[in-house]
């Protein structure tokens, strides 16, 4: 693949990858967009360590990548959990004679893998996840290959974290929101200024082990509900 393939080819994953508004669908539109430009490339998915420990696949171009996705995080190796650790690029080309992983490879090539791309999603020292390429139709990914998934990679981090941010503030907006809506709520029903709502919202979350946005929505979702009952009637 020339360069100016490789400029052309960017240029349309620029635009691909930035036009959805969400979270999900950045990370869907990376994997089905990775897929399309990505010569040899038939499959792809996007593997996520969790907060609460593990690694999930967040978005797939079909199940073949969930169960070669599953079949790593089952066993606790294969080239997806070395690139999200390791901070690099992992290339497997003739898979049934790859002995790196010699647990997840007999396996996956049973599946129909051929060969595999994992390359780590990050952005300065932040690891965002890992971009897991599997083909099932080439043993051998040439190093154009290689070199066009790595631009690759960095304009999906760069598109990942900028979709993640974003649902983080409108999240953040939203909860801001349905805790003020709840702070009114109190403030009016028990007669109370803003500082004594609000202590009382947080009690309520200290004591009932709930967070103080769930807490909020219940009482917001009660208000609701009394003001629709009465007409219930009628």
């Amino acid at each position: 693949m020339c360069r100016v393939d490789i400029a052309d080819v960017l240029a349309r994953v620029a635009r691909e990858i930035n036009a959805p508004t969400s979270l999900a669908a950045t990370l869907d539109s990376i994997v089905h967009t990775a897929r399309r430009s990505l010569p040899g490339i038939d499959h792809v998915g996007i593997s996520v360590a969790q907060r609460a420990g593990g690694v999930a696949t967040e978005a797939a171009t079909g199940d073949l990548v969930i169960r070669l996705d599953e079949l790593q995080y089952g066993l606790g190796e294969g080239p997806c959990l070395y690139a999200l650790e390791a901070a690099t690029v992992v290339r497997v080309e003739d898979a049934g004679h790859d002995d790196r992983w010699p647990r997840y490879l007999p396996e996956a090539v049973k599946l129909g893998l051929r060969s595999q791309l994992g390359v780590q999603l990050g952005i300065d020292d932040r690891t965002l996840g890992c971009l897991n390429m599997y083909s099932t139709s080439v043993d051998r990914l040439d190093d154009d290959l290689l070199h066009l998934a790595e631009l690759f990679a960095v304009h999906a981090a760069l598109a990942m974290g900028r979709a993640r941010t974003e649902e983080q503030l409108r999240t953040g907006m939203a909860t801001r929101t349905l805790i003020g809506q709840a702070l009114g709520i109190v403030m009016e029903r028990y007669g109370m200024d803003g500082d004594r709502a609000f202590a009382f919202l947080s009690r309520a979350s200290s004591v009932t082990n709930t967070k103080l946005r769930d807490v909020a929505a219940e009482i917001v979702a009660a208000a609701d509900d009394g003001h629709r009952r009465p007409n219930q009637g009628r």
